[in-house]
């Protein structure tokens, strides 16, 4: 917890501010993604609820579902997660099947090919591949909230899943983080007549 979390905390554990005014919704947003921050990376993606998360940060259970409604939103916004799986997966799955591979590559790029959202993926995937705790707490929540939802979601192995999304991994590696030519600088169209082909076979 931060300093300034534990300054908050009153006698019946909620926060409030130094001055004594109750915190307004931002203020008591960012304390249960602070505290949710910390506990995710002490406990992992599997051992964090949200129940306790909100008893870290001294509110309600109920509050913590208000504002961001499940335990992947809670994490998203805490770690900085570029796209939520909850709202993402259900959105490619609604396309014609026969345009899923087209769709994601075209939809990972974006999200890569963006710096401000590609920070927090590179940084997280550095952290995985030097700390155990951190690869763990990314390996819970990538099995649990993207291939263990797009498994329930579909009717595909999740070793073809698993492909597919080790692909593109690989794939955004090579452009973003060893900036190996030509991959770095390959225009999106490429890339995709390239990648989606490939990745359609997967998901067929």
């Amino acid at each position: 917890m931060t300093d300034g979390a534990r300054a908050g905390r009153t006698a019946s554990g909620r926060t409030s501010s130094a001055r004594g005014r109750r915190p307004g919704p931002t203020e008591t947003r960012e304390a249960i993604l602070a505290e949710a921050r910390e506990m995710f990376a002490d406990k992992g993606y599997d051992g964090t609820s949200l129940r306790a998360i909100a008893r870290a940060a001294g509110v309600d259970p109920a509050l913590v579902h208000h504002f961001f409604g499940t335990k992947e939103s809670v994490f998203v916004a805490a770690m900085r997660f570029p796209v939520d799986p909850a709202v993402m997966l259900p959105q490619l799955l609604s396309l014609p099947p026969e345009r899923l591979g087209e769709t994601i590559v075209r939809a990972f790029l974006q999200v890569w090919d963006d710096p401000d959202r590609r920070a927090p993926i590179l940084a997280m995937l550095r952290s995985a591949m030097t700390n155990e705790r951190a690869a763990a707490m990314m390996r819970e929540f990538v099995t649990s909230a993207l291939l263990g939802r797009a498994g329930a979601a579909t009717d595909l192995p999740h070793l073809n899943i698993q492909a597919a999304v080790g692909q593109l991994i690989g794939v955004m590696i090579l452009r973003h983080v060893l900036h190996v030519e030509p991959m770095a600088s390959a225009s999106e169209d490429e890339l995709v007549e390239l990648v989606a082909p490939t990745l359609q076979r997967y998901l067929d």
